[in-house]
């Protein structure tokens, strides 16, 4: 297995070859994190590795403690900065390995596949997942526990209590129960919080699923 600070570097390196192709208009498209545009969402990964945790405690106190609203003000703070910066600071933090404090070294690696797919996604830029980073990724979401799991709406194991999620192409699976099947895009969306809907899914326990992720 390639080493992670690799695959993190790998994966952050394509991210940006692919940022450094969008216009305007794309980096104003709203992504798949909420009300954040592409250009916000790059932001936060580009700024958020390299953010001590004394610089956090003005805008948690701000937001009520509520990370996801501090984290989202930031973000659109640090947008304002522009592309070019964005960009230099993402190269940067690619060439460093820097990572949120805090957090395992695993995290940066999910924050460039996950919000990759945030950005690209309305894009129609898809990108398929390299195999040693999906799996990664995969089975680091569908571990992840509180408060890790605030940010992407709660636990994934309990979004896939009573069936079984396979990713199609790859060689992964988790779970028990009538099988659901899934291209492994839409399964790390489903294993981050994001939206999937019902025809891409297939399998005895689709409907099963599919109804959760629309409650």
């Amino acid at each position: 297995m390639t080493d992670l600070p690799q695959l993190i570097r790998t994966e952050r390196l394509a991210l940006i070859e692919f940022l450094d192709t969008l216009g305007p208009a794309e980096w104003a498209t709203p992504s798949l994190c909420g009300e954040w545009t592409v250009q916000e969402v790059a932001a936060h990964i580009a700024w958020a590795p390299v953010m001590g945790p004394l610089a956090l405690i003005g805008p948690l106190a701000k937001a009520g403690f509520r990370i996801n609203k501090a984290s989202a003000e930031l973000s659109k703070q640090y947008a304002r900065r522009g592309p070019a910066e964005i960009l230099a600071q993402l190269r940067a933090n690619a060439e460093s390995g820097a990572k949120p404090t805090g957090v395992p070294l695993i995290a940066g690696l999910v924050d460039a596949v996950i919000h990759a797919i945030d950005m690209r996604r309305p894009l129609n830029s898809p990108r398929e997942v390299p195999a040693e980073a999906f799996d990664a990724v995969a089975d680091f979401s569908v571990g992840a526990r509180w408060p890790t799991t605030i940010s992407v709406g709660g636990s994934a194991r309990k979004r896939l209590t009573g069936v079984r999620l396979i990713a199609d192409g790859y060689d992964w699976s988790y779970g028990q129960g009538p099988e659901v099947h899934a291209q492994g895009e839409a399964v790390l969306r489903i294993l981050n919080g994001r939206k999937a809907s019902r025809d891409e899914l297939t399998g005895e326990g689709a409907d099963q699923l599919a109804a959760r992720l629309s409650s």
